[in-house]
């Protein structure tokens, strides 16, 4: 009979369950048989939790929730020379297929057959045990802790973000929206040499983080005319770059405002509503060029370096630790205590 363990397993909306599976069998050459530390808590586990879909993925039978995740690895194939077993390591979670167009030109998160973790139909990382192509399986420095090794991934986007935004030292930057991946932007295009990094929030417990992340000027839009203030700040030119992270329509259409003639937008967030309404002649008139992010490709060794390095303050996120069986307070913790609640951590 098979070994059973345990895993936090969404059944349909708002019935998560620990559930028992079976123990991973045998693995190919080039994986890696991974004993689970740490999951970070991502939006998208709330969404399917709450919602049950997020755009086009549809829960439709149950699904291991879960895609942040660090552990030690306990088994290797035999064709895995970078890693050992007792190795600490971060788990990349989207696997592309490798041979299509976008594979070969290094932009993988474009893949069409990518495989992402805790995104339907595929299982994700709140499992006691995960098997994992040794390829996308990153060895975690000394200095870095499981739950710093988890949230590699949502530091992946911001990094991902300001690269392909082009943030450069020197520029002046707006960050729309201050939840995990805002925090992360900021301390990514401050590693990058962003001068002057303006916030914008409505909460202010958030905008304290990013105060202590590096931004350089917070605004509370609920006080504040965000895109008024930012002109303000920048003598009435607006900022090299902005990058939208909240999802909102109105920070959407913001970022046409607030941005200077040649700059760079940024859409990180997953927006409410398909079609938002911009601007599009002022974009035609200034030259601005619209920049769409989508996950990130090629970030993680840069990732783990910038923390290890001291240059990105992961721990500072961290406001919730629970155990596996406390899934459910995990999904809802950012409801229940909005205005103390950034980033929720599952230890298994």
């Amino acid at each position: 009979m098979a070994q059973e363990i345990k895993a936090a397993v969404l059944h349909k909306v708002k019935d998560v369950r620990i559930d028992s599976v079976s123990m991973p069998g045998s693995i190919e050459d080039t994986e890696v048989l991974v004993k689970i530390k740490t999951v970070g808590i991502c939006g998208s586990d709330i969404h399917y939790y709450k919602h049950g879909r997020i755009g086009n993925y549809v829960l439709e039978k149950p699904m291991i929730l879960g895609h942040e995740s660090a552990g030690e690895i306990v088994k290797t194939g035999s064709k895995v020379t970078h890693l050992q077993v007792g190795d600490r390591v971060a788990l990349e979670p989207g696997v592309p297929c490798t041979n299509c167009e976008y594979c070969r030109k290094g932009r993988y998160n474009l893949c069409p057959e990518i495989k992402f973790m805790a995104t339907p139909p595929i299982d994700g990382a709140l499992v006691e045990y995960l098997v994992h192509p040794a390829a996308y399986t990153y060895k975690l420095p000394d200095n870095l802790t499981f739950a710093e090794g988890a949230l590699i991934e949502p530091l992946a986007v911001g990094i991902h973000a300001v690269r392909i935004a082009h943030v450069e030292p020197g520029d002046t930057v707006a960050v729309l929206g201050t939840g995990p991946i805002g925090i992360l932007t900021i301390q990514a295009a401050r590693a990058m040499g962003a001068t002057e990094i303006i916030a914008v929030d409505i909460k202010e417990f958030r905008l304290n983080l990013a105060s202590k992340s590096g931004a350089t000027k917070i605004i509370n839009a609920k006080k504040l005319d965000a895109s008024l203030k930012i002109k303000e700040i920048t003598r009435g030119e607006g900022v090299d770059k902005v990058f939208e992270t909240a999802g909102s329509i109105i920070t959407t259409q913001q970022t046409v405002e607030v941005v200077k003639k040649g700059g760079t937008i940024a859409l990180i967030g997953l927006a409410t509503q398909d079609i938002i309404p911009l601007n599009v002649m002022k974009l035609i008139w200034n030259e601005i060029k619209v920049q769409c992010v989508q996950r990130y490709a090629n970030i993680y060794r840069q990732a783990i370096a910038l923390v290890a390095g001291g240059q990105i303050n992961l721990k500072s996120l961290i406001t919730k630790e629970f155990s596996l069986e406390q899934i459910e307070e995990a999904l809802t913790a950012i409801d229940r205590e909005p205005e103390t609640t950034m980033k929720s951590i599952v230890k298994l």
